[in-house]
């Protein structure tokens, strides 16, 4: 599935290390949380860069006092149904100050992509032909919002005192 990133399709730059699976000697390594809390230390030392999954069922508190030490944090969305990761990608930001990658995975829908991004998220995983002009369109969808979010855009009550 493609990435997309600051509107553009990115290379994935982070190994998939599924459960016990054997860690690459070198390189970015994207782990889900068992993986990560069983060998903490041994991601850090091997000095590369680091991302954690997270399930839907995990939230961000388990990883809070380790954001320092990671680059990615993929938020998954298993139904475009559940919306836990909104929340989460919220909470990363807002709460915890991540600065790091947000990135969805899982069920990402075209219709979400905006909500998504108004949430936090800064990059997304999902299955189109056309992600750069899906990209666009979910973009334009909204102009103005009543809500405000991590993404900082004015909410309407801002943007009628200006």
């Amino acid at each position: 599935m493609p990435l997309l990133k600051n509107e553009a399709i990115i290379k994935e730059l982070y190994t998939r290390v599924e459960g016990e699976d054997t860690l690459p000697d070198r390189g970015a390594v994207l782990v889900d949380l068992a993986r990560w809390q069983a060998d903490r230390s041994a991601l850090i030392a091997r000095g590369s860069e680091i991302g954690v999954r997270l399930t839907s069922a995990e939230a961000p508190e388990a990883i809070a006092d380790d954001l320092s030490q990671l680059s990615l944090v993929a938020l998954e969305f298993p139904a475009f149904t559940d919306g836990r990761a909104y929340s989460y990608a919220r909470l990363l930001r807002e709460r915890y100050g991540f600065q790091g990658e947000v990135r969805a995975v899982g069920d990402v829908l075209l219709e979400q992509l905006h909500f998504m991004h108004r949430s936090g998220f800064d990059c997304f995983e999902f299955s189109s032909d056309q992600p750069e002009e899906d990209w666009i369109i979910a973009q334009a969808d909204m102009k103005v919002w009543y809500q405000p979010t991590g993404d900082k855009r004015p909410t309407a009550t801002q943007l009628r005192r200006r």
